[in-house]
């Protein structure tokens, strides 16, 4: 199948080397541009621990700190992969979403222990820092990085849809849904995408690009990478 991945460069790259792996034909067009904000040194004493909602989160965090020793609680398998490359030794993965880390950071640790460290993104939910207050934690947030949109599809991708050469899509947040429909739309090439399938990582996902007529749109069964992969292997 030929499939259009919307990620961020970076973690493009990783998805594209595993869609060729299963055989699949991969097509690159970022929807959005993650710029690292500088700033000093980010004071980890008295952390328990640093809730990372993404990857990109660690790479930030690894550019403004040089220790590597705060216990890591990642959302799921990519976030802690990219914790282990930057050369964090103590990390959890929750295996889920925002919620289900919030769950496991409870489990992992007590209020007592001392405040939690959100390294966020400049756009978040805030369900990780309201999930666990509840529960008695003090959850402290740095906004380390920012996500940019990019305001055109890439020109391989444009061709590919235009020609009705794009299997699948595969799309990993409501955000990069929603731009992704803008995407299109501006090109004027939202009635080729009846063709295709919308592959979704949640049901917000499929929400937000519900604006555009699919083939099919179908939603992960966890909120992850191996379960957006499945869904392409399930053809």
């Amino acid at each position: 199948m030929r499939v259009l991945i919307t990620r961020p460069e970076e973690d493009a790259g990783q998805m594209a080397a595993a869609l060729r792996e299963r055989g699949h034909e991969p097509i690159l067009s970022p929807l959005m541009e993650i710029r690292f904000l500088d700033g000093p040194e980010i004071l980890l004493d008295g952390i328990q621990a640093v809730l990372a909602t993404s990857a990109n989160g660690v790479r930030a965090l690894a550019r403004r700190t040089p220790r590597r020793d705060v216990p890591i609680f990642a959302v799921g398998p990519q976030t802690a992969a990219a914790a282990e490359a930057a050369g964090f030794v103590d990390i959890k993965n929750a295996q889920g979403d925002a919620l289900a880390l919030a769950d496991a950071a409870a489990r992992w640790n007590t209020p007592q222990a001392g405040p939690l460290l959100h390294v966020a993104g400049r756009e978040r939910a805030g369900h990780l820092a309201a999930a666990l207050s509840e529960r008695g934690f003090e959850v402290r947030v740095e906004v380390l990085y920012e996500a940019i949109e990019v305001r055109t599809l890439s020109k391989d991708s444009a061709e590919a849809l235009a020609s009705g050469r794009l299997d699948a899509v595969m799309l990993f947040s409501p955000r990069s849904a929603r731009i992704f429909c803008d995407r299109v739309r501006e090109a004027k090439l939202d009635g080729r995408c009846g063709t295709m399938t919308a592959l979704c990582i949640s049901q917000a996902t499929a929400d937000a690009v519900a604006a555009l007529r699919f083939a099919a749109v179908r939603v992960a069964g966890k909120p992850n990478q191996e379960s957006m992969l499945d869904l392409l292997d399930r053809g």
